[in-house]
């Protein structure tokens, strides 16, 4: 499988005040794992903006004049959400970094992957409103242009440790989409219980994988074996996007979940393979969360590994039996999901 990533040093140039998790800290972290790959003669890609048109097929028109008004000012959004005089420009970037990996996936022959490392972060951003560190929604913005380079069938599984409301909202009567999030409940934003499920034509294509605090890795990877990976099985996608969050990860300070870095790498491997399976192996991703710089850069570097020619071994994690947040959650999603998907 060959991967590319997909940076920009302009991504620095978001800057919230001090103290905020969401800090430029984190991106000297994605710096450097860029660099790294580059001189290891990886391939990078530099994004361009994401055009207003692109934005606009998820936001509403007056929500992008409000961004652009204050470009070039600090400006707090909400009660934790705040940009710097460059953030507007970062966050057109971080969506175009999306889009570019897209493009870059279905431009190559397959099994391809790229990566996007951007910030700020999406996928709370809703149609009119930033939320939650958001700006624009980077991965629904990436899909909604996929979808203009006619696929007919979009996976996304974000697992960052908060649900993606904003790209659940963003396709959430769209049949053509399947959403499907594995998170803290419940936890920020208050959405994502299990019965979320979608509406209209869209019934049945949004799934929500509501773990309670403590979830280990044989948590996270009970629900891949035996929702995720059945589920992408039957979609059958043409491509799969993974909304990558490391803020899961047990040393992270904004939760309450246990996931470890090599836990992070088992959840790639069962993604990579679920995706050669159903797609080929055409993969977009494209960062969250993870506020913790140490667990950040072993866990995107683990993620990285997951997705080379030759990825390094994972160890097998299933020899830990699930807590009971898994198989609580199991339950839950199997009596919301049955009716839609026999494979569970």
């Amino acid at each position: 499988m060959s991967l590319a990533l997909v940076w920009s040093d302009r991504s620095l140039d978001h800057v919230p005040p001090h103290g905020h998790p969401e800090r430029v800290e984190r991106g000297h972290v994605m710096r450097a794992v860029v660099d790294a790959w580059r001189e290891g003669g990886g391939t990078v890609l530099e994004p361009v903006a994401a055009a207003r048109a692109d934005i606009e097929r998820v936001h509403a028109p007056g929500y992008v004049d409000r961004l652009a008004a204050v470009a070039g000012s600090p400006a707090a959004l909400d009660l934790d959400t705040y940009m710097s005089p460059g953030s507007w420009e970062a966050a057109q970037l971080a969506a175009g970094a999306a889009i570019a990996a897209v493009d870059r996936v279905l431009d190559v022959p397959p099994p391809a992957a790229a990566f996007a490392l951007v910030r700020p972060p999406g996928h709370h951003a809703l149609r009119d409103r930033a939320m939650g560190f958001c700006l624009l929604n980077n991965v629904a913005i990436a899909v909604a242009h996929a979808l203009t380079r006619g696929l007919t069938r979009i996976a996304v599984v974000d697992y960052d440790v908060h649900h993606g409301n904003g790209t659940q909202w963003a396709f959430y009567d769209d049949p053509r989409v399947l959403v499907i999030s594995a998170h803290q409940y419940p936890f920020y934003p208050q959405t994502g219980s299990a019965g979320e499920c979608g509406v209209r034509a869209g019934e049945g294509f949004t799934v929500n994988l509501p773990l309670s605090a403590g979830a280990t890795d044989a948590d996270y990877l009970l629900l891949m074996d035996q929702v995720v990976e059945p589920i992408l099985d039957a979609f059958a996608p043409e491509l799969l996007v993974l909304d990558v969050g490391f803020d899961a990860h047990d040393l992270d300070p904004l939760a309450s979940m246990r996931l470890s870095t090599a836990g992070f790498a088992a959840i790639a491997a069962r993604l990579r393979a679920a995706a050669i399976r159903s797609c080929g192996g055409r993969v977009v991703l494209a960062t969250e969360g993870g506020y913790h710089l140490g667990a950040l850069r072993d866990s995107l570097l683990a993620t990285i590994d997951a997705f080379t020619d030759r990825p390094a071994a994972v160890p097998d994690l299933r020899s830990e039996p699930p807590t009971r947040a898994g198989t609580e959650a199991l339950q839950l999603v199997r009596a919301a999901q049955t009716r839609y998907w026999s494979t569970l």
